[in-house]
């Protein structure tokens, strides 16, 4: 197929250009160049170089002596870790992830062989989240092959329902991690100290908790909801309420009459800090 349509680039750019002595002399640069656009973006399964291997296959990429070469898989998808051989070839601080999908590994750190597995089944979207980061690592740094038949791919190479949840749970994670920046833009973290003569201390600034703003806050005690665990947050204590930046009758409290936030005992309400002996 791909000989064929190699052939028709061929003639198509002869009868065009033929009569242009400048585009003859560079026929060959031209053809090139769109055939290797033509290639680009073709399906890998299609243009013939996408590998489909066995789980029995994978193993052999070890880099041990007569091994073909130094493969390993995440989320089902292998790629070729010759040039970090290093780290992955025999003796390498990577060794046990060469010849497996040990994707779980990647997120619990347990590299015993119950540990290299690739059932990534009971992890948090956050963990999922850090998977999908070493998989974007691969992406961007080794070769891919193919992928890998089992838990995440079926014999044609299509997505199995364990990385369909795979890929909801990534999806999960990110969507939480929008959230959470959108919160902390809102109320960001307080700044705090311990000491074991005075205790605790939370104040804010315009740049506590790593968020860059026009205003400082006080300290709260911020719940999420449904639960009893809470954070220190500076809290905007001007203007209107957040998201109702349009709205000309407010208490000009900004965010402190918020029903998720709780003030800490014994702190002056309007104060940028607050102290005490212990954790309330």
């Amino acid at each position: 197929m791909l000989r064929w349509v190699f052939a028709l680039i061929c003639v198509v750019v002869g009868v065009y250009f033929s009569s242009n002595p400048y585009f003859i002399s560079n026929i060959p640069k031209y053809v090139a160049h769109q055939f290797s656009l033509w290639t680009a973006f073709q399906d890998p399964v299609q243009s013939g170089t996408l590998r489909l291997l066995m789980k029995e296959e994978l193993a052999q990429y070890t880099g041990n002596k007569d091994s073909p070469g130094l493969y390993l898989a995440i989320l089902g998808q292998v790629y070729n870790i010759e040039k970090g051989w290093k780290h992955y070839g025999p003796g390498g601080s990577y060794s046990f992830f060469a010849g497996r999908d040990a994707s779980r590994a990647f997120v619990t750190g347990d590299f015993t062989e119950n540990g290299l597995v690739d059932d990534v089944s009971g992890l948090s979207p956050k963990e999922m989240m850090t998977l999908h980061g070493w998989l974007e690592l691969y992406k961007k740094e080794y070769s891919f092959v193919g992928k890998l038949i089992g838990r995440f791919y079926s014999e044609k190479g299509e997505a199995t329902e364990a990385l369909k949840k795979a890929e909801a749970a990534i999806s999960e994670g990110w969507r939480m991690k929008k959230q959470s920046e959108e919160e902390n833009k809102q109320f960001p973290p307080c700044n705090s100290e311990w000491t074991s003569g005075s205790g605790i201390r939370y104040w804010c600034s315009k740049l506590s908790g790593g968020v860059e703003r026009t205003w400082v806050g006080v300290p709260r005690k911020l719940y999420k909801p449904g639960s009893s665990g809470y954070r220190c947050a500076c809290v905007r204590s001007t203007g209107p309420p957040t998201g109702q930046a349009d709205s000309i009758s407010h208490p000009n409290r900004g965010d402190l009459d918020d029903p998720a936030l709780q003030q800490y005992e014994g702190c002056h309400p309007l104060s940028e800090s607050c102290s005490m002996k212990t954790e309330q």
